[in-house]
């Protein structure tokens, strides 16, 4: 069996010129050797030491010197590193956002992998794009997935593990552009009509079609109403206030909390049970409550609570056995947000669906056209 490797630098001495020699193995998997200044047990040597310390406590793969010998493999291994560390909610689940990166990776290995990283440029990442075209993706998301390279080099810059000049030249590559491309257009996602909505909850259970009418009543987003806890709730006042442990803005620091009214109050009490702590909504519990059962060492017993792409799924069957169009769960914000505006103002649709910019509501309340009308008639 070959002996581990250490990752931590043992400060030995250089037997031929008796000054100081830091080994050790970084997380690429690579036996690292740093000459320090100084003979070993000088201040000089030890002072260079504690400086390394530093620089390895910082990045996974500090320190590895030259970087001209390193491949483009080598950065991608690296940056997967960082992404599973740095892409995780506080409680240590790992975000969506990993799952892009891995798909990114993935792509640029298998066409330049064996690439020295200095020969990385503009043209691979164009080729790339270009085999995601192909695929038929969409032009936002090729757009997204180049941005994603360069943030990945951009990273790499950071570390030293990329010259300066190979980051500069990739981000001279510019986005797709609307109707300048052979990449597929995604339609913007709108309000799902509440007809459509109507004709596909007898076709849910019971637990998700209380998912469903919790983000009607309340503008709140496919997340947010899969977390929800009896414990998350503040259930003092008039108005409930619940606060999730997780939401897309926490980590730049941002609260979010979710105003829950009598309508959406009367629909959780019918989900609340004994455990404060257990999730409102759950593919388990719809189970067992229409007898399913399922042995304790299933393969796949269902989980305690719906993520997104769980409801999501469950949503797509729906709509299938309904027969009406395909809706997501997402659009039930951008039904409420509409909603909202055309009662109240831009302002209000932005405080409920919790955006701290006018601009993110524009996207998901959608214009009321009456008032277009109005103004027509009165004007034009």
């Amino acid at each position: 069996m070959a002996r581990k490797r250490n990752s931590h630098p043992s400060y030995l001495e250089h037997k031929q010129n008796g000054n100081a020699r830091p080994v050790w193995t970084d997380a690429l998997g690579v036996r690292q050797f740093r000459a320090l200044p100084g003979a070993f047990n000088s201040p000089e040597s030890k002072a260079a030491f504690a400086r390394l310390l530093l620089e390895l406590a910082t990045s996974p793969v500090a320190a590895v010197g030259d970087p001209s010998g390193v491949t483009v493999n080598e950065v991608l291994a690296a940056y997967l590193e960082h992404a599973e560390r740095h892409y995780r909610y506080a409680d240590g689940r790992a975000t969506s956002e990993i799952y892009e990166v891995k798909i990114v990776l993935r792509a640029i290995r298998l066409l330049y992998g064996e690439l020295p990283v200095g020969e990385f440029g503009p043209l691979a990442v164009k080729a790339a794009r270009q085999k995601w075209v192909q695929e038929g993706r969409s032009r936002t998301e090729c757009n997204r997935r180049v941005g994603l390279v360069k943030r990945i080099f951009k990273w790499a810059v950071s570390e030293q593990l990329v010259p300066e000049t190979v980051y500069r030249a990739i981000a001279t590559v510019t986005g797709l552009q609307r109707g300048r491309t052979a990449a597929r257009e995604m339609e913007p996602v709108g309000p799902v009509d509440d007809a459509v909505v109507d004709a596909t909850l007898p076709f849910l259970n019971r637990h998700v079609r209380g998912l469903v009418e919790l983000q009607r009543l309340t503008g709140c987003r496919p997340g947010e109403a899969c977390s929800l806890r009896r414990c998350d709730i503040d259930t003092g006042g008039t108005v409930w206030l619940y606060k999730p442990v997780h939401h897309k803005t926490a980590h730049r620091g941002k609260s979010r909390t979710v105003a829950i009214g009598p309508k959406a109050q009367a629909l959780l009490r019918e989900f609340f049970t004994p455990d404060r702590e257990a999730y409102l909504f759950s593919p388990r519990r719809a189970l067992e409550e229409v007898g399913r059962t399922f042995k304790a060492n299933a393969q796949r017993p269902p989980k305690e609570r719906y993520d997104r792409t769980s409801y999501t799924r469950a949503i797509a069957r729906a709509t299938s056995a309904a027969e009406v169009e395909h809706w997501a769960p997402n659009q039930l914000r951008h039904s409420h947000g509409t909603k909202v505006r055309k009662a109240f103002t831009l302002e209000h649709a932005g405080a409920a669906l919790g955006h701290t910019k006018m601009s993110a509501t524009e996207i998901y309340a959608e214009r009321d056209a009456g008032l277009a009308l109005e103004v027509a008639a009165k004007l034009g």
